[in-house]
């Protein structure tokens, strides 16, 4: 037990001492290595006893001072002390050899003084220099190997498993043999005929054994070293050592680290145009953007992706002011720091205000105040999935938020107002096509009874690259090897780039017409499934299925979710279609939901939200909306009569 402690002791002690001690130690070794050097050389050359020789004769002595000497001055001079042990490499070997040829030099050159002074012949410096050079490596050898041993008494190494035994692998096996803090236990490769071998000291095992080995050698780390492998297959390998519980590390390449790549990339950059075969209409926007010339003009939700696109394109119309309603902040804060980056305020004057909808004192000071002359309403929850488990919210903000606006406007007399809506408001089967709807619905009552505010809906499907839709999740699976998820395989979508959407929205606001929907041209419906494989093809990888089990990345189908539709439509099979002086937007006139049922419906959904009851809301939809919506028990589609 004694003898027990006594070693971490002792390796804590030898560690600790100051860089300064170490130096003379090392600087002290130096210099005894000359006489023992000397004293060996005699004794392979058979010569004399090297101390009955000093005390023979007295030249002797200085001849051996001053080759000690010489020692202890060429090693301070080459700072052989100062190499530390741990980096112990070729650099010391160079050195040493110079340290041996000074000193050997010197002694031959002294001795070449005294005629009748000898003590080794040439044959005999060169033994001298080879059993100095000898001793001086192999001290430092035998120190070095003696320090590793004493501090990994005194600290608790970590176990590391090494994935990939390629050159990057045995690089960070080279590294980590003297790291303080890990210690490389095995290497794990694909290589069959690595397997069982003994590679820089490390056992290499095969990817089979994988659980055992991490079991066996009490793996604490993994290191995934194989950055010339493509991501879908790291990934793989990541989410089959993930599941066993381990702590994974991905180590990029060398030449990432030095520059020469992107540490972070995972796929290529993405430019959502590249899928879809449709002309840019920003040009359009000057013939149609006189409207907005030197006017008010207020964005709702103006945080979110068609919001900021709004503000973005309003700008290019020179209008007086522009006031940006969001409730987001932090959404607001990178909103107004892109206008200040783009010089805004010095063409107009940018209101940004942080707030709801819902709040009515709010939204009137805001409109009132700043004489806002156009409204264009985005503010909106949007997200299905979420709003199919909180309806409450999805009433409050999407019905009641857009009731509280077209109220304000309505006092405040406001020029043109305009609502943001979507192709799932077209017989809707969800609770977000549902207030859409009703929100459609509030639009066009004004739309009939108010002559002071011209009220207009713009109704679009989905946009490529806007927050929550299919190209961020598909472009965030891909990065992350796969695998990227469908609803289902022959799911279509119609679709349209976030400029072009804004852009025509604006132009649409040239048109008001009482009762009328303007729909945006979307040009063909979009197979999601093919958009995937564009996606996984343009990060330059490979589509994995049955017939490529060799493929990169997997596409799964998971069933669709509630409500859902296979196919959206941004016309009822009922609406009366004429087309506007622009080509792609079309003028559309639908049946309208009576005043008093449009009335009974906002009072049932009123009372819901002040009890809380969500059952109720969703009823209330369903006998307001018509056509098919989700039965809120079973989740089945229903047709209401």
């Amino acid at each position: 037990m004694w003898s027990f402690n006594l070693v971490p002791a002792f390796a804590s002690y030898a560690i600790n001492q100051s860089r300064l001690r170490k130096m003379r130690v090392f600087l002290l070794i130096d210099i005894m290595t000359v006489p023992v050097a000397i004293t060996m050389a005699c004794a392979i050359l058979g010569q004399f006893n090297l101390w009955e020789g000093i005390a023979a004769n007295p030249v002797m002595m200085v001849w051996t001072v001053f080759m000690v000497t010489v020692g202890g001055v060429a090693s301070y001079a080459l700072g052989l002390p100062r190499i530390k042990l741990n980096f112990y490499e070729q650099t010391f070997i160079l050195k040493a050899a110079i340290f041996t040829c000074l000193v050997v030099v010197s002694g031959y050159i002294f001795e070449s003084f005294f005629a009748a002074f000898s003590v080794f012949s040439i044959s005999g410096y060169i033994v001298l220099a080879m059993t100095m050079l000898i001793l001086l490596i192999s001290i430092r050898i035998i120190l070095r190997c003696v320090t590793i041993a004493l501090y990994r008494q005194s600290v608790q190494r970590k176990s590391v498993l090494i994935y990939g035994a390629g050159q990057t692998g045995l690089q960070l096996a080279a590294a980590l043999s003297t790291d303080d803090a890990y210690r490389p236990v095995g290497l794990i490769d694909d290589n069959k005929s690595l397997h069982g071998l003994t590679v820089a000291g490390i056992k290499v095992y095969s990817p089979i054994r994988l659980e055992t080995v991490i079991k066996d050698l009490k793996v604490d780390r993994v290191v995934l070293a194989m950055p010339a492998t493509n991501r879908p297959r790291q990934a793989r390998i990541l989410r089959r050592l993930e599941s066993i519980g381990c702590t994974v590390v991905v180590l990029p390449s060398f030449a990432a680290l030095l520059g020469k790549g992107d540490m972070l990339a995972r796929t290529k950059v993405i430019n959502p145009i590249d899928f879809l075969n449709r002309e840019k209409v920003e040009s359009d926007l000057e013939e149609f953007g006189d409207l907005y010339q030197g006017k008010t003009v207020m964005i709702t939700g103006a945080g979110g992706s068609i919001g900021s696109e709004l503000v973005r394109q309003v700008l290019r119309c020179d209008p007086g002011r522009i006031v940006v309603l969001e409730v987001s902040e932090q959404a607001l804060y990178y909103l107004g720091r892109e206008l200040d980056a783009l010089g805004a305020n010095k063409s107009c004057e940018i209101v940004l205000v942080l707030g709801s909808i819902l709040d009515v004192s709010l939204v009137w000071h805001t409109i009132k105040t700043n004489d806002v002359n156009i409204i264009f309403h985005a503010a909106a929850y949007k997200h299905v999935n979420i709003l199919e488990k909180n309806e409450l919210m999805a009433v409050q903000n999407n019905v009641f938020g857009t009731k509280i606006l077209v109220e304000a406007a309505r006092q405040a007399k406001v020029e043109r107002f305009i609502l943001v809506s979507t192709d799932k408001a077209v017989r809707p089967t969800t609770v977000m096509g549902a207030t859409k709807r009703l929100a459609e619905a509030i639009i066009q009552d004004q739309a009939i009874r108010n002559n002071a505010t011209m009220f207009s809906i713009v109704r679009f499907g989905n946009v490529l690259g806007s927050n929550g839709s299919v190209v961020p999740l598909f472009d965030e699976q891909i990065s992350r090897g796969g695998p990227v998820t469908l609803t289902h395989s022959h799911v279509t979508r119609y679709f349209m780039t976030i400029t072009e959407a804004a852009c025509l929205v604006l132009i649409a606001g040239n048109h008001c017409a009482k009762r009328s929907i303007f729909v945006l041209d979307m040009g063909e419906p979009v197979s999601i499934r093919r958009l995937a494989e564009q996606m996984i093809e343009t990060a330059g990888y490979t589509v994995r299925s049955s017939e490529n089990l060799d493929g990169d990345i997997e596409i799964q189908i998971k069933g669709l979710e509630p409500g859902e539709k296979l196919h959206e439509e941004l016309l009822s099979n009922i609406a009366k279609v004429s087309q506007t002086s622009h080509p792609k937007i079309m003028q559309v006139e639908e049946p309208l939901i009576s005043e008093l049922d449009l009335a009974r419906v906002l009072q049932q959904l009123n009372n819901a939200l002040k009890l809380g009851d969500a059952r109720t809301a969703r009823t209330a939809l369903r006998n307001c909306v018509g056509h098919y919506i989700v039965d809120e028990a079973t989740h089945d589609i229903m047709l209401i009569h």
